[in-house]
């Protein structure tokens, strides 16, 4: 395996990413894996996060990669769930251009906002071949502490993802690109390509009645995972990771399946 820093353009902006490579000859599926709204400035030291997550899923057989969406981390930019968008198709750019890639076989799993991200893309980019949402909203501003826009907007300034005090130019239209990416009018637009959701049935950020929302409303195929005792950062949860392995292995056609 070997791992190398690479950076995204778009809109202007330069996104910090990693694309991880599997050992050994010929092609691999992709897996691009899409974190979520941060919920505080300064992470915590002792975990790393990401990567940890992207060497995993390479040790497979997926050459795996992970990026700052705009606005967080060493990215430039101001959190916009519309740009997010933007970001997830960039990323699917990069990785259809690379030889190691099998550009029939390129996986999103998205986590949270980066879930809803992956689904809106997904819904209008064909070339995303299967979708894993975990800890998916149906619809942003649904979630408790996100749902007024003004306090939100504070929220983003103080975790410092809405960097610069111009932004956003409207918050009416900020807050309708969050409407617009809002999962349960998209999710239903994958099918005939397999989606997995993965949601804890501790999670007291976005309430299991969205995944099942969100699965009654997916096209077949579809799967659902609901992880025991799990809460909202499903990254950290052995079983979650485990279940979302097991389903990109069996819908990529992977060993063992």
């Amino acid at each position: 395996m070997s791992a190398k820093k690479v950076k995204l353009e778009v809109d202007g902006l330069r996104l910090a990413a990693e694309v991880y490579l599997p050992s050994g000859k010929g092609t691999h599926p992709a897996l691009c894996i899409c974190h979520g709204v941060p919920a505080k400035r300064t992470p915590d030291p002792t975990d790393r996060g990401y990567p940890l997550l992207a060497e995993r899923f390479c040790r497979e057989g997926f050459v795996a990669f992970i990026f700052n969406f705009r606005g967080t981390g060493e990215s430039e930019g101001n959190f916009d769930m519309l740009g997010w968008t933007r970001d997830v198709k960039a990323a699917i750019d990069y990785l259809l251009q690379l030889d190691t890639v099998d550009k029939s076989r390129l996986s999103l799993m998205g986590f949270s906002g980066g879930a809803m991200a992956s689904v809106y893309c997904a819904a209008h980019d064909k070339r995303a071949s299967s979708i894993v949402a975990c800890a998916c909203p149906a619809r942003f501003f649904d979630i408790a502490e996100f749902n007024r826009i003004e306090e939100f907007l504070a929220h983003c300034r103080q975790v410092g993802i809405v960097r610069d005090d111009n932004f956003p130019p409207s918050v009416k239209e900020w807050a309708r690109g969050f409407d617009e990416v809002s999962t349960l009018k998209w999710i239903h637009k994958i099918s005939p390509r397999p989606v997995l959701i993965v949601h804890g049935d501790s999670d007291q950020t976005v309430p299991l009645s969205h995944a099942r929302e969100l699965y009654n409303r997916a096209e077949e195929p579809k799967d659902i995972s609901i992880i025991p005792g799990a809460e909202h950062r499903l990254r950290l949860s052995e079983p979650a990771m485990g279940a979302a392995l097991a389903w990109l292995k069996k819908v990529n056609g992977m060993a063992g399946w």
